[in-house]
């Protein structure tokens, strides 16, 4: 997932340095996960480095890492995110018992993103300002170095991020192919799979997929925002889509009517912005969101963020500041 470290360095401030002392278990119980659970008795491990230089030579399967801290010093809580660098093989991330990011696919679907660099944003609501705080990190390792292996792991601010009333990044549905019925609240995704959005559907287990493809997210719009004039944000996507809320169109980017690609593409540069109409919402109540994506070549889907919703003023203050905002590290690797 390398949506937000694609931002320059000059962006970043890092609040606080979790390099060092983590404990550490091998197995794998989701018990782990939680806020409470007493792990004086795991391991010591030092992070950033492979499990098998740390004591646990030859090793591959799952593992747990924990790390307590707080967040006393933080004078702003808003806009921080964990970077954890690079986790060979597979991982989830639970902050404070909730889950909040992966990469790669765990048996028996095992994908690897041994490459990519996980920054996951740490929600505002799950923290514990005053008392300790927990980061839970599961991994799946399938062969040789395993682990957190690499990086500038900490919390950092990302000192030009758009401020968002409502964050959407996280776990989404998601199905390949296309299907216009998806764009209905009653359409039932339950056998769809889990993705991280933002992040490239090649990275999640659908390597060398080009075509159609939806995602979906419920949510829910609190009565305080009715009268705001607000906007939805989905960052970047490759390459082109159509956006519906509750089923009505709000927005799209590109044409689906001529996706033969005679001519380069640059809808996958563009940051999407859709205005939402009043109508259009369903204050405190649950909302569904349902995105159609073509992709041409190389990679594929809601692959950048921000994602969530602002409003309108906010978005466009922000967008005047942004620098060089179609150069990214997606970009660089990818294209």
């Amino acid at each position: 997932m390398f949506n937000q470290s694609s931002l320059p360095a000059q962006d970043w401030e890092r609040v606080m340095d979790l390099r060092g002392t983590w404990k550490f278990s091998l197995g794998d119980d989701p018990e782990w996960a939680e806020v409470n659970f007493d792990d004086r008795e795991w391991d010591d491990i030092f992070v950033p480095a492979a499990w098998e230089d740390e004591g646990f030579p030859g090793y591959d399967g799952y593992g747990w890492y924990r790390k307590h801290f707080r967040l006393d010093m933080v004078e702003d809580e808003k806009n921080l995110y964990v970077n954890l660098g690079t986790i060979d093989d597979v991982d989830e991330v639970y902050f404070n018992g909730y889950f909040i990011g992966f990469s790669g696919s765990f048996p028996p679907d095992y994908f690897t993103a041994y490459n990519v660099e996980r920054v996951y944003r740490l929600p505002v609501e799950y923290f514990r300002i005053s008392g300790e705080n927990v980061l839970s990190v599961r991994v799946f390792d399938e062969q040789q170095a395993g682990g957190i292996v690499r990086g500038r792991v900490g919390i950092y601010k990302n000192k030009n991020d758009l401020d968002l009333l409502l964050t959407l990044e996280g776990s989404w549905k998601f199905a390949l192919r296309d299907d216009l019925d998806r764009k209905r609240i009653e359409y039932d995704d339950s056998n769809w799979k889990a993705v991280m959005v933002p992040a490239a559907w090649e990275t999640q287990g659908f390597r060398n997929y080009d075509g159609f493809a939806w995602y979906r997210k419920k949510f829910i719009i609190p009565e305080r925002l009715r009268g705001e004039y607000l906007v939805l944000i989905l960052g970047k996507i490759d390459d082109i889509d159509e956006v519906y809320l509750n089923g009505r169109l709000i927005g799209k980017t590109g044409s689906f009517k001529d996706i033969s690609w005679k001519t380069p593409s640059t809808e996958w540069l563009e940051i999407r912005a859709y205005e939402i109409e009043p109508e259009d919402i369903r204050y405190g109540e649950t909302n569904t969101l349902a995105v159609r994506v073509y992709d041409g070549l190389v990679q594929g889907g809601i692959y950048e963020g921000p994602i969530g919703i602002a409003r309108y003023q906010d978005y466009k203050a922000w967008s005047r500041k942004i620098k060089n905002p179609n150069k990214s590290l997606f970009d660089m690797i990818f294209k």
